[in-house]
Order: C-alpha cells, then structure tokens, then sequence
C-alpha cells in the first residue's frame, strides 16, 4: 500500500511571507515534517508591507521571540493605529484606533452613550475616550494591560518594521530550527500526469527539490497557485479601484509618532510609516485617473524628509484566489491575493493563512474535505476585510475629484451595504463571524467619515443627565490622567 503521509513541505519564496511560514512551520511541526524553503537573491520581493496590526504581538510570541531583540533587529516601532487624513472632506481627520473606547457596558456598546451625551449637548469627540488614540497623539507609549486601579483595558498594539529586515531575523531563526534553505530558480515545475499535484521543482542548477505539499510565496507571479495548478484570480477591482502603488522611503524624523498616517489625495491615498532608521512611504492610486508622473509629483510633494531612493512602482490587482489551496499546493501572501494596505492587513493575511494551513495541515494524504474548509475560510476572512476596505471609500464625502464621486456612487457587496444601513439607522454593529475586524473598529471608521446614526439604544437611556456628565468626566479625566504617566514613544524604544 502506498505511503501517502505527508512528510516533506516546501516553500517556494522567501521574503517576509515565505519565511514567516518557515518561522511557524518549523516552530510547530519541525518534529515530524522536513521543511525547504526555496528562494533566489536574484528575485527580488514587494517588500513595502511594514504596518502590522495587534495579532502580530501574539504571532511573534508564538514563535518565541523576545520583544526587545525584534525591536533591535527590525528597527521596529509602535504602532497604537492609523489616522486617516482627508477621507471624510478635505482638512478632516479621525484615528483607526486599536483597542478599546470608553467603558463596556453588558449589551450596549459605548458609543450609545456617547451618542446620546451628544444628543443631550455634549461636544466631546468619541477619540477623547480612547486611550490608543489619546496616547498617539502625545507621543506616548508603554506595554499597559489594564489602566491603573481599575480593571478598563489598557493599551492595544502592533508594531510598524522594516519587512526585509523581519524576514532575514525569521531566517535566522527558522534555520536555527531545522528549516533547509536552497538557493536557487524554478525553471520547470514538474507535475503528476494523472492527478495534476506537483512532484517537484527542478532548479536552473539542475537540482531537483521533492516534496508532498508546497507553499507558494511566489509573489504576483504565483508560479505555483497559477501557472502550474491553475487556481483562477477573482477581480474585486469594481470596488477597489485603486491599481498601482509607488514607494519610497525617506529620512525618519526626530519624532517618531507610534501610528500609521493615511492621508487621502484626489485620487488615491498616501502612507507614512515611521521606524527608527527611515520612514515607509508610498502612495496608492487609480491609473486610469493619474499618469505615474502625477503620482511621482503628488509623492514627492508630500514626504515628510529628503527621499533615500528612486520610487518603485507596483501594479496590482485587488482579489484573491478562488481556491487558496488547490491540489496540493497551498498559496500565501501576494500569491493568494491582494487587498491594499489601507488597514495594514497584508502581513496579517500571511499570518493567519500559516495558522489555518498548521490547523488544516495534512496527515496521511491531502483530503478533499480539509482543502474545502481551508477555503471557506480563507474567502470568508478575505471578504470581511475587503467590506471594511471598501467602507472608507465608499463613505467619503469629497466631491472634489471624479475619482472620490465614483466611489461614494459606486454599489457596494450586500454584506456591507446592509451593515452600514443598520448603523446610519440604529447605531447598531455586529462583528460577523471570522471577521478581523471589532465592532470598535467599524465605529471609528463610520462615525470617522461622517456616518453618524439616527438613533441610539435604548440601555442608553438609563442613565439621567447627571449621571451622564459624570460617566463622560470621570471617563476622560482617567484617561487623560493615564496618557500624562506614560513615557514618550522615542524613549521607550531607546530604553529597549
């Protein structure tokens, strides 16, 4: 009878997706499986993903690595959220903060409080109750798990770093376990006649790399997911309409803010991402709006110091594969899709895709039942977060550009077009299943843009005027009062 246990993983494509797969891999199934990882130093990677979001904090400790040395090695710094300029109207900003706002309060979120003190007077913005967002703004970070004396969440965050220099730490440490790397390209991919799985790679060096089920971080390219097994590219590009990226990094400033800036321009967007030794920049736009000439000029004009290097441009194409996992190749990263960077979630995507494939991982032979599930999964995560991605461009209300009026008329999935009509209506939000994202997280982003609901719940009502002002006092006294002991973000990070 034939051995059908799979014993030998390979992974096409280093970069920060194939060696985040190695790093976790090796770290959970190092004992009973041998991993390659296959990667050329001509090939070079995307590499602009540098934003992560809090996931990655219990990703890194998965592995086992130590805060304090990553920091060192990626030139990492903190992240509390991302500020989103210019995508409500012109001159306008609000924060995508991480963690928690206000108090909880059991079946009635705060922002029902808020709205009805809004109702009753009350001037405060939602972000002067969040503790992310106020920190951020005065420059002030510490690992904080509760507020003091009192049992309200502390501080929630991510990391912005240096991509390349993550993948080469994860290198490390993935060799260090076991993980086999082999320099070198795929000229021929070699493939079952019968069953159409691939058998194994061979090199331009003649060298022929076996394996039972191969990872594809190949890119764009998806030399493995496309070209071999032929797993078709579903376009989300009507909703999406964004389809070339330009980046640059440039010198970091003295000040290095713990948050992402996302500043909306007349037809696309901007990002900075501050690290210790440079700023990440770039800007995404429509090229059936801009010429890469208005894109290198709007860039340019607006980078926060002098640019280190010649702008790269990328093309994409916003989807995902429609079967992430087909026969027996599994796709990661770029190879499996793409969402734009808007909310930071291509590094996520990448974590979370290793972690199903460990939960899904394949014993005594590939099953048709366990490839369906992954897939499921892997379409219901990608379609959650494209609605949330879609909501800031769907909610804006600039009339300044033909770009930003098509968005704002376009037609939305169902998904989300239902989920903001509830919340316009109700001030109501639910986190749908396997959705990445808080009902915290879809608040920000409506009420940011200008959604603000016509009604509020009933919960909220039980409280009398009084007893109201003093909720929203002493609320943003405590939170204040927090912000004031916490030691400047630069501090921090020298500190460690």
């Amino acid at each position: 009878m034939q051995d059908t246990t799979i014993k030998n993983l390979v992974i096409l494509g280093g970069g920060t997706a194939g060696w985040m797969t190695a790093a976790l891999m090796s770290k959970v199934l190092g004992k009973v499986v041998n991993i390659t990882l296959v990667e050329s130093d001509q090939i070079g990677t995307v590499g602009v993903g540098e934003a992560t979001i809090p996931p990655i904090v219990n990703f890194n400790q998965a592995l086992g690595l130590d805060e304090k040395e990553f920091l060192k090695q990626t030139k990492g710094s903190i992240k509390l959220g991302i500020q989103f300029e210019n995508w409500s109207r012109q001159g306008e900003h609000y924060m995508h903060a991480f963690g928690s706002i206000g108090k909880n309060f059991p079946f009635c979120d705060f922002h029902h409080f808020w709205l009805r003190n809004r109702e009753q007077g009350g001037a405060d913005s939602y972000w002067d109750y969040s503790l992310n967002y106020q920190a951020a703004m005065n420059n002030k970070f510490a690992p904080l798990a509760n507020i003091p004396n009192t049992n309200l969440p502390g501080i929630s965050y991510a990391y912005h770093f240096d991509a390349g220099l993550y993948a080469r730490y994860l290198r490390r440490v993935a060799e260090g376990r076991g993980v086999k790397r082999i320099e070198g390209k795929v000229c021929d991919v070699r493939q079952n006649s019968d069953t159409g799985f691939i058998e194994n790679l061979l090199l331009e060096s003649g060298q022929v790399v076996e394996g039972d089920l191969f990872v594809d971080c190949s890119g764009f390219v998806g030399l493995l997911i496309e070209k071999a097994v032929g797993s078709e590219y579903e376009s989300w590009q009507q909703w999406l309409p964004c389809d070339r990226a330009m980046a640059v990094p440039s010198c970091s400033p003295e000040r290095i803010p713990p948050y992402t800036r996302s500043i909306a321009h007349a037809c696309g967007w901007q990002w900075q991402i501050p690290l210790q030794h440079r700023t990440g920049n770039g800007l995404v736009y429509s090229s059936e709006h801009w010429s890469d000439e208005q894109a290198h000029e709007v860039l340019f004009g607006n980078l926060p110091g002098e640019a280190l290097s010649e702008p790269r441009i990328i093309p994409f194409r916003t989807g995902h594969r429609r079967e992430q996992w087909c026969k027996n190749v599994v796709s990661l990263g770029l190879a499996s899709g793409f969402l734009e960077p808007l909310e930071s979630t291509s590094i996520h995507l990448v974590q979370s895709a290793a972690t199903r494939l460990v939960k899904c991982f394949p014993h005594r032979g590939i099953r048709q039942e366990e490839v369906a599930e992954f897939n499921r999964q892997s379409r219901v995560e990608m379609e959650r977060i494209r609605d949330f991605i879609i909501l800031h461009y769907k909610a804006n209300q600039r009339r300044d550009s033909d770009f930003w009026r098509q968005c704002e008329d376009m037609s939305v999935p169902d998904s989300l077009r239902e989920k903001m009509e509830l919340f316009r209506s109700t001030g109501k939000v639910f986190r749908d299943y396997d959705d990445l994202f808080t009902e915290i997280a879809w608040q920000q982003v409506m009420i940011g843009q200008g959604i603000l609901p016509q009604d509020h719940h009933v919960i909220a009502d039980g409280l009398n005027e009084g007893q109201m002002k003093d909720l929203m006092g002493s609320l943003k006294t405590l939170i204040q009062g927090t912000v004031e002991q916490l030691p400047p973000h630069e501090a921090y990070l020298s500190h460690n």
